[in-house]
């Protein structure tokens, strides 16, 4: 067997070190990298196919992350002693992993690419997630696939002293206020860490410290530790770095970049859509507004049929690409929106609660065209999910208060496969869970397992976080003695010309359309949760704050 080559380097402000490892195990992957972190220990290997599938119109990135209960010494509590699906950590995890490494592959990579994550050790003082994200960049610094790297991530807690501790343990997370999960990248200067990706929210027992006088997590607060997160980011890429140097990089993968379309397809269908597709999208109903924009496009179809026979696929991409510019340069231009408002107008609001006479409480939110049912069920504390044993690798043995999103497909209009929770599906009902626990009384105050689905009945944008909001109203509406009401809203941005335009309440076609998805929730003090994600190669911290 050949030896290892083997990276360490400490965590300021800890006495911890990380190690990123290659060599041994994993021979034959393309990238392969052992990352460890006191006691906790994750191999990660990346790999590509050496061509790309034909007629492929996306990037096929694959996360898995492999939980074996041996990591921890641990026998499975199911009927075979062996795991079943991955748990909603695991999934949370391949999110997390996921949403920094996505965009930062060249531009027109399309192979099928697969990061696979297996937890080889853990001590229950360390989590291994945001360690994975480390080790899955550095995977892929050396594994010779295109990749723009290195990425950076790192985890802070937010003390009651008010300082932002890194990498904690699970004690040292639950004994403060609120974690933040960032990943970023240097910019191309070196001069700044350009955020990629956050994942935020407060703990358990939040509200308690807040009583004691501890320091309120506010958008000022948020800032701060963005900019403080930069200081490990920074570490985690020199140590990648240093990483690569010592075992060197895999010949590069050879890739033709994709091009949906050619610049002839797209010099005629401009011609003959931009003011076609710019009138459509001032059509403020969704329904009405997609059915003319797919007027305009088989409009165009049947216009270029002749010119570029054989050419329909690039004929529609082209189409979508100049609906895309039009809406974006509508936006920064003129200050206006698809559906007519300016970028800080918040969609009409209904409420309705008490629906279900049958349900121990019931909330519906309605905001523009997004609409979400919340259902509260109320059990004895037995029914809280045990899953020591069974479904994680952390030290936590129960749930009392679980929150679980569906969004079926007549919610876009659509029809699609029923049954079987997506992986979208488990993190946007983990991202609501985690925005309400800080105000969710404890087992003391409230003996009672709770419960909470929303339904997402109608969808135009930001549903995670009409599920907050119609968690609150359910909760209410059920009794529950929470803290105070929650409530959630997604940002979204648009960069152009060396502008950044942030927009308030974001439709679902800016989501596809814009630049950024940056989701908050939070009481009328204090930030409960965030979320974000980018397109683009990061997004600087002061434009964040």
């Amino acid at each position: 067997m050949a030896d290892p080559i083997s990276v360490s380097g400490p965590v300021s402000g800890t006495d911890k070190t990380m190690t990123l490892e290659s060599g041994l195990l994993a021979p034959q992957s393309q990238g392969a990298v052992v990352a460890t972190l006191g006691g906790t220990k994750i191999l990660v290997t990346a790999n590509a196919e050496k061509s790309q599938r034909e007629g492929i119109d996306f990037f096929p990135l694959t996360v898995d992350i492999e939980e074996k209960r041996y990591a921890a010494g641990i026998i499975p509590g199911s009927v075979f002693r062996k795991e079943g699906r991955p748990s909603d950590e695991a999934v949370l995890t391949c999110r997390l992993i996921d949403r920094p490494l996505r965009p930062s592959f060249a531009e027109g990579y399309r192979n099928e690419t697969q990061i696979i994550g297996t937890v080889l050790g853990v001590d229950m003082e360390n989590p291994h997630d945001v360690l994975a994200i480390n080790a899955a960049s550095a995977s892929l610094m050396i594994s010779g696939i295109p990749f723009e790297g290195p990425i950076g991530a790192v985890r802070v807690a937010y003390t009651t002293d008010g300082e932002w501790l890194p990498h904690p343990t699970y004690q040292e997370g639950d004994e403060s206020t609120f974690e933040l999960v960032v990943a970023g990248r240097e910019t191309a200067d070196g001069s700044d860490i350009a955020v990629m990706m956050v994942e935020a929210g407060g703990t358990e027992d939040a509200w308690r410290y807040y009583e004691q006088g501890a320091p309120k997590v506010t958008e000022e607060v948020i800032a701060a530790g963005l900019e403080a997160s930069k200081t490990w980011i920074r570490e985690s890429i020199a140590l990648q770095r240093e990483f690569v140097a010592a075992a060197g990089v895999r010949e590069p993968l050879p890739f033709e970049a994709a091009a949906d379309y050619g610049d002839d397809v797209y010099a005629k269908v401009a011609e003959l859509g931009t003011d076609k597709l710019a009138q459509a999208n001032t059509i403020v109903d969704k329904t009405e507004r997609n059915a003319a924009n797919d007027a305009v496009r088989d409009e165009i179809l049947e216009a270029l049929a002749a010119e570029f026979e054989g050419r329909d696929k690039e004929i529609k991409a082209a189409v979508r690409s100049l609906m895309k510019k039009v809406i974006r340069q509508r936006i920064v231009d003129e200050g206006v929106r698809i559906d007519g408002r300016g970028p800080t107008d918040i969609r009409p609001i209904s409420c309705q609660v008490g629906l279900l006479p049958q349900a121990h409480g019931s909330g519906l939110f309605q905001r523009g065209e997004t609409q979400v049912l919340n259902i509260l069920t109320l059990g004895m504390p037995r029914m809280a999910m045990d899953i020591t044993y069974k479904d994680s690798l952390n030290p936590t043995e129960k749930k009392r208060y679980m929150h679980h999103y569906t969004m079926p497909p007549f919610s876009n209009g659509e029809t699609g496969r029923v049954g079987g929770t997506k992986r979208r599906e488990v993190g946007h009902g983990l991202l609501a869970e985690r925005a309400l626990l800080p105000v969710v009384p404890s087992e003391e105050e409230f003996p009672y397992a709770l419960r909470l689905v929303s339904e997402v009945l109608s969808s135009n944008g930001s549903t995670s976080m009409a599920s907050v909001c119609s968690s609150s109203m359910s909760l209410m509406d059920g009794g529950v003695p929470i803290k105070a009401p929650v409530a959630g809203i997604a940002m979204g941005l648009v960069f152009e010309e060396g502008k950044y335009t942030t927009l308030t309440d974001i439709l679902g076609a800016e989501d596809a359309f814009g630049d950024m998805d940056f989701k908050v929730a939070g009481t009328s003090e204090f930030i409960t949760a965030l979320q974000l994600d980018t397109k683009l190669s990061g997004i600087p911290a002061d434009v964040l704050a």
